[in-house]
């Protein structure tokens, strides 16, 4: 096992000697895609033992072992290898016949390469990295469970690798929010931008402590549900499923704000939601046309949050990571939500977390809203979780750790209202309060002696069109007062 400690840094130095590996984002890809394979090739070999019956979707030559796995020095190289792997291997993986019968372990093939690309143009160096993840030996209990420790370095890489960074939630938020949702054998939880998969995983591993029967272990293998917009997240998230031993992840590369909010039915329901929708991102401008007037928004964490309320079964929870734009924001499509989210939901809980915990991808304060499908909302309790002693901010060198959310583990169960140097802490408000006597304002228990923030420019474009729009909306609203008073038209 001691050859996993360097695995990344030895696939690394190999490709910086490549040509065609310009960045963090491809060298990431390529690794990506050849370790499906890999991870596939072992998970083949476990189904055609179980099932003398099975067959591949992939054709014998573009099968690892056919191709990519050590044969004494008779292994392909250098010219011959890179045109069997975009000749050959490519154009045959990414048409794979797939339709809706393919079972989801072999359509995930032919999806997982519909984008992919072959970023090396070095033939010799391309053979020294698959040699490399050839070594590993998945079948290998130990070495297996090790090896998806180590792919959770890779994950964490895509924080430092330019935008890609928006699709890793650290591991300690979702493993916080997987513990604090209690999951339960028998629900099915979902994740509408699911990223590389964090909140699918922190699931899993959360639930498996109760599978004790071969019944338990059915049905925690449908227990998630993913869907990711884009490719390059989509393979990490798949591979990450397979290396977590699901064998059918139920995870589609589709865009869930493309379909109409109303078309939604009992059967495209959840028993638990947790998700950190992407937000400051756009979307085409026909999106907005998929939702109900009073909810479509520009804002894409604001779309999502609408998607998840109309899909969150009768009783069921969910945990959403928002920020605070949509907390303090009063222009209609926010107001509308929060409106609908007090009335219709039991919003009983919201987390204000430190405002570097997502650094270093973005400095923007963050929020973990917790609610139910359980009625309407009588009480929320507000909770900020402050920095862990001796930590100025949380960095790369220096992440959030699940110890870190103590605190508001202990004070879960035992909820008081608390204040520190005069300021909330914990505080608990009825829906009358947040409605009536605040405006919907849910910026409650924030923090209070934070130092001057220091924004990266877009961060600080999103944070001032957030605040404009906020403050438009309430003058809109103060003027349309004013104008009733008056006895005139609003319009």
């Amino acid at each position: 096992m001691s050859n996993l400690s360097g695995f990344v840094k030895r696939l690394r130095d190999i490709m910086r000697n490549d040509a065609g590996i310009n960045g963090d984002a491809p060298r990431i890809e390529q690794i990506v895609w050849l370790l499906f394979l890999k991870v596939y090739a072992t998970k083949e070999a476990d189904w055609e033992w179980a099932d003398e019956d099975y067959q591949s979707i992939i054709p014998e030559p573009c099968r690892w072992d056919s191709w990519a796995a050590r044969k004494d020095g008779r292994e392909m190289t250098g010219d011959k290898l890179l045109d069997f792997v975009n000749n050959t291997l490519f154009p045959t993986l990414k048409t794979l016949p797939v339709d809706a019968d393919t079972p989801i372990r072999k359509a995930i093939v032919q999806t997982m390469f519909a984008e992919a690309n072959n970023y090396m143009k070095d033939g010799v160096l391309l053979r020294q990295v698959v040699n490399i993840i050839d070594d590993l030996k998945l079948d290998d209990y130990r070495e297996s469970h090790a090896f998806g420790e180590i792919y959770e370095t890779i994950l964490k890489e895509l924080q430092s690798a330019g935008s890609a960074g928006e699709f890793y939630t650290p591991r300690a938020v979702t493993d916080f929010m997987a513990r604090t949702i209690r999951p339960r054998i028998g629900e099915q939880m979902a994740d509408f931008a699911c990223g590389t998969g964090g909140f699918l995983v922190s699931w899993l591993k959360e639930l498996h402590k109760q599978v004790k029967t071969t019944e338990d272990g059915a049905a925690f293998s449908h227990s998630i549900y993913g869907i990711e917009k884009k490719q390059f997240p989509y393979m990490l998230c798949v591979t990450n499923l397979l290396l977590h031993d699901l064998d059918n992840p139920q995870v589609y590369h589709a865009n869930t704000l493309q379909r109409h909010l109303l078309d939604y039915t009992a059967a495209d329901s959840f028993d638990v939601i947790l998700m950190n929708p992407p937000y400051g991102g756009s979307e085409k401008a026909d999106v907005k046309n998929h939702f109900p007037g009073d909810l479509a928004s520009s804002e894409t964490a604001d779309l999502f949050m609408s998607v998840i309320m109309y899909r969150l079964k009768p009783g069921g929870r969910a945990a959403v990571i928002l920020p605070d734009g949509f907390l303090f924001g009063t222009d209609n499509a926010k107001l509308n939500i929060k409106k609908k989210l007090l009335s219709e939901f039991n919003l009983h809980t919201i987390v204000r977390m430190p405002g570097s915990v997502f650094s270093p991808y973005t400095s923007i304060t963050t929020n973990i809203l917790f609610f139910d499908n359980t009625g309407p909302t009588e009480t929320t309790w507000f909770y900020r979780l402050d920095m862990p002693e001796g930590y100025k901010h949380f960095s790369k060198t220096k992440p959030m750790k699940l110890e870190h959310f103590d605190p508001v583990t202990e004070w879960w169960d035992n909820r008081r209202e608390l204040t520190v140097d005069g300021f909330d802490k914990a505080k608990q408000f009825t829906a009358r309060q947040l409605a009536q006597e605040l405006g919907y304002n849910l910026d409650q228990c924030g923090y209070p002696h934070q130092e001057e923030e220091i924004l990266a420019p877009l961060d600080l474009i999103h944070r001032y069109e957030e605040q404009r729009a906020s403050l438009n909306a309430e003058i809109d609203r103060v003027l349309a007062e004013i104008t009733a008073k008056l006895g005139g038209n609003a319009e």
